[in-house]
């Protein structure tokens, strides 16, 4: 029997996260605004130990946050002992090297989140390569804070994907990488491309919709195809035909 493959999510520790919103301009309530992100720390296998919202006009541009939500999330992360924040905006790499002196704690943004669990979730080689190679080019400016040496960093949400590789990365090699995956993958969209081309005579019928809407179960239950369907953020990330 083979044995059972191992879900990277559970590769790592269980980590405790602070969520962190900021309303700008007042678009989104503090009691929803936390709501999607909570569902996709818990999909990436964190245990959220505190929430911090916001509601600026403009985010600050050296912290994202004002000066006194800095402060009152410095003691929230001491309080909860947190091993990682999570933004459910997108920082800048100046602002997330300036939270992570401030916390003395890993900062991570919604983008990276996303992609961490795209990591875990990956099944297919074109969906692997394809997952790192964004993670690749989200990396390249954030080199100075995540790859000054991999072997420096502690492995958990965020890290996983290339970072798990224990390689030492710096810009040219990242570079080198990012344009080898590009390679490989337009050769794989080619080589789809002319299998498309030859079912022709098929009708081809598409089901597109936003994570966890229903796209995998009513797949099922039109095709019994047996793909994956949990009720989770991203629970499939590969295509199926």
């Amino acid at each position: 029997m083979p044995a059972k493959e191992l879900n990277r999510t559970d590769s790592v520790d269980q980590e405790a996260a602070v969520l962190v919103g900021v309303s700008l301009n007042g678009s989104d309530s503090p009691k929803d605004l936390l709501e999607e992100l909570e569902g996709l720390s818990e999909t990436a296998g964190t245990r959220v130990v505190g929430r911090l919202t916001q509601r600026r006009s403009t985010p600050d541009k050296t912290t994202y946050l004002g000066k006194g939500k800095v402060e009152e999330l410095v003691e929230l992360v001491h309080g909860t002992d947190a091993d990682v924040v999570i933004f459910d905006n997108d920082l800048s790499p100046a602002q997330t090297r300036n939270l992570e002196r401030a916390l003395d704690v890993k900062v991570i943004d919604r983008s990276e989140l996303i992609l961490d669990i795209f990591a875990s979730r990956a099944q297919t080689h074109e969906a692997r390569l394809a997952v790192e190679l964004a993670q690749l080019q989200y990396s390249l400016p954030r080199l100075k804070r995540m790859w000054t040496h991999l072997s420096r960093l502690k492995m958990g949400i965020g890290m996983r994907g290339p970072g798990e590789k224990q390689l030492e990365v710096d810009r040219r090699l990242v570079e080198k990488r990012i344009h080898d995956l590009q390679t490989e993958l337009t050769a794989i969209e080619r080589r789809k491309e002319r299998q498309v081309a030859a079912r022709r005579e098929h009708m081809t019928v598409s089901l597109v919709g936003y994570t966890n809407a229903g796209k995998s179960t009513l797949l099922n239950k039109l095709t019994g195809a047996g793909v994956l369907a949990e009720d989770k953020l991203f629970a499939t990330l590969d295509t199926r035909t």
